[in-house]
């Protein structure tokens, strides 16, 4: 087998990642972790483009990597236009729709930006970005709500989504594109995906805290309730977003997005937090319900995915709720730089063809 060497790059809010691997091998993980100082110098996420790309290089001279060996730079998929799922090789329009943050400001728009930088001095390689969270393959009926003027939208834990759903086929010797499965990524933020045969049709909008609550995101609430809140002059558009993503959930009970503290209390008898960790549980087995309606209950396999369901009684909970559905899987945690490499391999083996980025503009 031939051997190829790729480079994973994966921006967060607050951390920088990247990922050297031979093949499925890694030579290199790094995280470097940013404080809110470093980051305050810059106006926007944008701004940071040299910043996040020194630190990179910085890190790769240190370990003595060879950039000239690299094939493939692959970096974490920002908001860019939806898309079907896939591996995508960065292009000028893709660029101009990262720089301008097409939908919205998200550090992970610096992925596909740095990973295109990178390759102009290297003689082999080339940048991707693979399944970002505004993968939409969403069938019709799924976007359609009772007021004309809103419309559902794909946005999700995609490349973890599709990952874990693959290997748990390649697990069973069939092919991903063949099963019906639900699987529920559990950890800042909680989406759960219907997947038909290799496309995600219905799934619940994870960034604005819609479906089940989680760690720091309200999930979906009562409209009428939320209406008065609009309008009770107690809060600002820009107070009632961070409500809904980033400061509901656990945040919103405890004032800490960490799960694993809240259950540790719950589990050394804390009624509240007991309480409330069974309600998010209780409401991820709900859209898994929900999902599993979606398939017509045609439903190979469930698979819960994401940092929460380390906790065994997480896990429990949900399987008692479900486990009538179809057998449940767990793939606890989310190992992304490795999902990014992965798809970058099946690119460079042939197994895969990289698409052209040209969604409707």
């Amino acid at each position: 087998m031939k051997v190829h060497k790729i480079l994973a790059i994966n921006p967060g809010s607050t951390s920088t990642k990247i990922a050297v691997y031979e093949n499925n091998t890694a030579l290199l993980v790094r995280t470097i972790r940013h404080n809110a100082e470093e980051l305050s110098k810059f106006s926007c996420v944008a701004d940071q483009f040299e910043f996040r790309k020194k630190i990179i290089m910085d890190e790769l001279i240190r370990n003595e990597i060879d950039l000239n060996e690299i094939e493939a730079i692959i970096g974490r998929g920002g908001l860019v236009r939806p898309i079907e799922s896939g591996i995508y090789e960065v292009n000028q329009q893709m660029i101009l729709d990262l720089q301008s943050g097409f939908l919205g400001e998200h550090a992970s728009n610096l992925g596909g930006l740095i990973a295109n930088d990178m390759v102009k001095s290297l003689p082999n390689a080339k940048a991707y970005i693979a399944d970002p969270v505004v993968v939409d393959e969403l069938k019709e009926e799924a976007r359609i709500t009772g007021i004309p003027r809103i419309r559902r939208y794909s946005i999700f834990h995609a490349l973890n989504q599709k990952a874990v759903a693959r290997q748990y086929a390649k697990t069973i010797n069939k092919k991903y594109e063949l099963l019906n499965l639900i699987v529920a990524h559990l950890g800042g933020g909680i989406s759960v995906g219907a997947h038909e045969r290799g496309r995600v049709v219905d799934v619940n909008n994870a960034l604005d805290g819609e479906g089940p609550f989680s760690p720091e995101r309200a999930g979906t609430v009562p409209a009428g309730d939320l209406l008065k809140l609009c309008f009770s002059g107690e809060f600002t558009y820009d107070d009632l977003r961070r409500l809904l993503a980033g400061e509901g959930g656990l945040m919103a009970y405890f004032g800490t997005n960490s799960a694993k503290d809240i259950f540790e209390r719950a589990e050394q008898g804390d009624a509240k937090a007991e309480l409330i960790q069974n309600a998010m549980c209780y409401q991820v087995g709900k859209q898994i319900g929900q999902m599993a309606a979606c398939l017509k209950g045609k439903v190979d396999g469930i698979i819960l995915t994401g940092g929460v369901v380390y906790n065994k009684v997480v896990v429990d909970y949900i399987k008692d709720m479900v486990g009538f559905i179809a057998p449940v899987y767990v793939y606890a945690g989310e190992d992304e730089m490795q999902a990014l490499a992965k798809n970058a391999l099946m690119v460079l083996n042939g197994d895969v063809e990289a698409k052209q980025y040209q969604p409707e503009v």
